[in-house]
């Protein structure tokens, strides 16, 4: 099933024959299917006992605009899109634990599983949206997990951290304007290259000068388009930048700076500036409490030394994170590998047109989810009562 996901990838809300297929096993293991949420989405729900309390897990499903270079016998069918982050490995995941779970017998809650689109698709993408379009007015969760993987760590091993895991992503564009003229008339006119390649190292100094040396921030400037012509002044240069925060007061920082930095910079050398804020993933903060629940789940599962916690935090984001915001809970990373089993493709970093999700991972993970499930919608549990009291 993961393979057949990985040869048919589907961009940000364009999942339709994964949510069928995710729709069609769901349905056929007696759970109760929704679809539509977020366009593609698709909720599994399974109600047992009493039906509370109520556990959501969470899964993303679309792939990338990149051509798949690695050559296996399940690589994309798909030219310019393949699965290059393992959402087709997390969908199977989710689906392998929903089929066991599915013949528990002695679950006594309400089990949610969230089969999301467009996690790539920014601060726009499917979790947002999802949520807009009431995933948690409609299934209410008292908790809500998910889980990523995670290239270089060892295959099967999980990552845990409590509080802030993954940073805040936004996305800048610093457009400097001036009147444009020749090449070889420098004084007649202010140059916005030369004011956009002094604002590039400015900006530099925003995390050496301005963030406390104990936080994370990142500030990358990874485009700068001006120009046409070797003789020519341009009336216009255009930054990119991605700027990335590991708390919501770094972020504001960042984006009072960029702003003020901008514009002084531009007005030191006689342009314009003008700004356009793209609002990304906010920080992904994991609950405390449900943090230690799924660590416990974690070392009951697989001993102290194939589970790290705390894990390093990271600067890459995720729009689990507006779920998060929603609902307590955790995100985890499970190794997808580090080469050292011979198999130097699970090493490979995510996003990259040689990727590929380490199948062994689907025992592992599924088995992670069924645990948790059991544990968390036990009658045999405080957990998740608890959880249930603490929210209601």
């Amino acid at each position: 099933m993961r393979r057949e996901l990985h040869r048919f990838p589907e961009l940000a809300f364009e999942e339709h024959r994964t949510s069928d297929l995710v729709a069609s096993k769901l349905q056929a293991w007696g759970y109760e299917v929704h679809r539509g949420l977020g366009g593609t989405g698709v909720v599994g729900t399974l109600r047992r006992g009493t039906g509370g309390p109520r556990l959501g897990l969470r899964a993303d499903m679309d792939a990338l605009p990149i051509t798949e270079t690695s050559g296996r016998p399940w690589a994309s069918l798909c030219p310019g899109r393949m699965h290059a982050c393992g959402h087709d490995g997390h969908t199977a995941m989710l689906l392998a634990a929903a089929y066991r779970l599915a013949q528990h017998p002695s679950l006594d809650g309400t089990l949610h599983l969230i089969f999301q689109p467009a996690e790539e698709a920014g601060g726009g993408g499917g979790a947002k949206r999802m949520i807009e379009e009431g995933l948690f007015d409609q299934f209410p969760c008292d908790a809500i997990f998910a889980m990523h993987n995670m290239p270089g760590v060892p295959q099967g091993q999980l990552h845990l951290r409590s509080g802030a895991m993954m940073a805040s992503a936004d996305e800048v564009t610093i457009e400097l304007r001036a009147p444009g003229g020749h090449g070889a008339m420098p004084h007649c006119t202010p140059d916005p290259i030369v004011a956009g390649a002094q604002l590039i190292s400015a900006l530099q100094t925003v995390v050496a000068r301005n963030v406390n040396p104990q936080k994370s921030a990142v500030i990358t400037v990874g485009s700068f388009h001006a120009g046409q012509a070797y003789n020519v002044i341009p009336p216009t240069a255009l930054l990119g930048l991605t700027v990335r925060a590991g708390d919501r007061e770094v972020r504001r920082l960042l984006h009072e700076r960029i702003e003020a930095l901008a514009h002084t910079q531009a007005q030191s050398f006689g342009v314009q500036a003008e700004l356009t804020w793209k609002p990304g993933y906010p920080v992904l903060v994991n609950d405390a409490k449900h943090t230690e629940f799924a660590h416990e789940t974690a070392l009951a599962l697989l001993g102290p030394d194939r589970v790290v916690c705390p894990a390093p935090a990271l600067m890459a984001s995720e729009d689990f994170a507006f779920m998060l915001e929603q609902v307590p809970g955790c995100y985890l990373f499970i190794g997808n590998g580090d080469g050292t089993d011979g198999n130097a493709a699970s090493a490979c970093m995510v996003h990259n047109p040689n990727y590929d999700f380490n199948d062994d991972n689907i025992a592992v993970g599924a088995a992670y989810w069924v645990l948790l499930a059991e544990r968390f919608l036990s009658a045999h549990t405080s957990v998740g009562r608890a959880t249930q009291g603490a929210d209601t």
